[in-house]
């Protein structure tokens, strides 16, 4: 008995040790599965609440434990498949495939948090959008879009002129539902990255050509897309260095196509037409063109002495927004429909149609207007300018082309152009002459794209040009056909 009483005497280090351990236990089994579901409650009622005012309302699957996400994701019989398949060609264990295959979901598979979203994301963008752009909304059928199925997923395909792309859709789109976006590595930078994880985007690698990745993502595109999860892609892959809507990439499109299944659920696409006054990345996106290689020269450092020369200016209330941003949505294209028709490559084609759409509804804006009327002038009397952007104007309207002038006037949009041209040292309007300076003159060419490729269209249109363009092809190579 005195020996069950005796004193022990261990090294302090040692009961540090076991203290730690003691307190990570304690935390682990009792504390954590408590906050775990006092906070999985509140999240509950606060989707509950977001629901109700949603005509998106969010999906169960999109509230999924991540953990619990990524188990299914692995454990998925396509995914299953894949690994066997890749243990064969490579003759590694299967075990070790399987965690190469856990490793990718896990780096694809977001965490998608509403309060984030609704509570932070929703907020600063509409803060960042308004304060940065006036934000206009162009064309929009809303008989159409509310005469969308509610059990239907609804993918939003978009043309990508700019990095703000994301936040311009993310404001406008919030009263409606909470978009799960595909992201690629430039986002995967802390503490970025988890922001972006919360927001529900998920991460791609854009050039990868692993087989085994690639049925990784896909499989969570066709989960996604299948649970209804409400998604934004675009199908160029990268930003627009031209200025015009270009080619599609088949890669996400071709997921969702091939992943969906005659009699289910509809998956309805709505194109989105999004078009700038000022886009912030114009120099490099213009610079990465004449370089014939999509590698861009900005840095951490150049983009933070960009943001501290705007700071600075709306200290000292020097700051002036960067003109018009506009969104059209274009006529929604059920997947259920169009596949009732025959189709010799069903991606192909519907990727064909929706970038047609997109092109068609892209917005011409008082700075594409202007620089379209400038052409290939140096030097230009301000009045004859006008004249030019009043007869351009004209000939857009005529191919009802969606015009977002200030209070409909080319006039007025003239003025708004100059003075935005002026002040990037674009242009100089001096003496009743607008002189086009050497520096930025491929930037004039930028922002004309857009009109110059509505004249094309329509003259395309006029003469019967019914060629069929090139296949296009997803990234292996190979035609995706349903």
């Amino acid at each position: 008995m005195n020996g069950m009483m005796a004193t022990v005497e261990i090294p302090i280090w040692l009961l540090v040790v076991v203290l730690v351990f003691a307190s990570m236990s304690f935390f682990s089994h009792f504390l954590v599965p408590s906050v775990r579901w006092f906070f999985r409650k509140r999240m509950e009622r606060v989707v509950a609440r977001l629901n109700a005012k949603l005509d998106r309302p969010i999906q169960p699957f999109k509230l999924m434990a991540r953990p619990d996400m990524i188990v299914r994701l692995v454990h998925d019989p396509q995914v299953a498949e894949a690994i066997a398949a890749e243990a064969a060609l490579t003759g590694e264990p299967e075990t070790v495939v399987h965690q190469r295959a856990r490793r990718y979901a896990r780096e694809i598979v977001p965490a998608f948090s509403a309060t984030v979203y609704f509570g932070f994301a929703a907020r600063a963008t509409k803060w960042l959008a308004r304060l940065v752009y006036r934000v206009h909304i162009g064309r929009f059928d809303e008989g159409a879009f509310g005469a969308i199925d509610k059990k239907a997923t609804v993918v939003f395909v978009m043309n990508h002129r700019s990095n703000m792309d994301y936040i311009l859709v993310t404001h406008l789109a919030a009263s409606r539902s909470a978009l799960s976006y595909a992201v690629g590595e430039w986002a995967r930078i802390w503490p970025l990255s988890g922001l972006i994880r919360a927001s529900g985007a998920y991460f791609i690698r854009r050039r990868s050509g692993n087989l085994l990745y690639r049925r990784v993502l896909a499989r969570y595109v066709q989960m996604a897309t299948a649970e209804g999860v409400t998604q934004a892609i675009f199908p160029e892959g990268g930003l627009s260095l031209d200025g015009r809507v270009g080619r599609p990439k088949l890669g996400l499109l071709g997921y969702i196509v091939s992943g969906y299944e005659e009699g289910g659920p509809d998956v309805v696409f709505v194109p989105v037409s999004l078009a700038y006054d000022r886009i912030i990345e114009d120099r490099v996106l213009v610079a990465a063109h004449a370089a014939g290689v999509r590698r861009f020269r900005g840095s951490v450092w150049s983009g933070a002495q960009f943001v501290g020369r705007q700071l600075r200016r709306m200290l000292t209330r020097r700051f002036r927004k960067y003109g018009i941003a506009s969104v059209s949505f274009g006529a929604p294209l059920s997947l259920a429909e169009f596949l009732k028709a025959p189709h010799e490559d069903a991606t192909a084609e519907i990727a064909e149609a929706l970038m047609a759409r997109i092109a068609r509804n892209v917005p011409v804006l008082p700075v594409p207007l202007v620089t379209a009327a400038l052409g290939e002038e140096t030097e230009i009397a301000r009045d004859a300018l006008m004249h030019r952007a009043e007869a351009l104007a004209a000939e857009l309207r005529a191919i009802d082309v969606h015009l977002e002038l200030p209070d409909g006037s080319v006039p007025k949009a003239v003025e708004t152009a100059l003075a935005i041209l002026s002040l990037r040292k674009i242009v100089r309007s001096a003496k009743g002459r607008v002189t086009v300076l050497p520096k930025d003159r491929a930037l004039i060419g930028f922002y004309a794209a857009p009109v110059r490729q509505h004249l094309a269209a329509s003259a395309a249109s006029e003469m019967g040009d019914f060629r069929p363009s090139a296949r296009i092809r997803n990234r292996s190579g190979h035609k995706i056909t349903k």
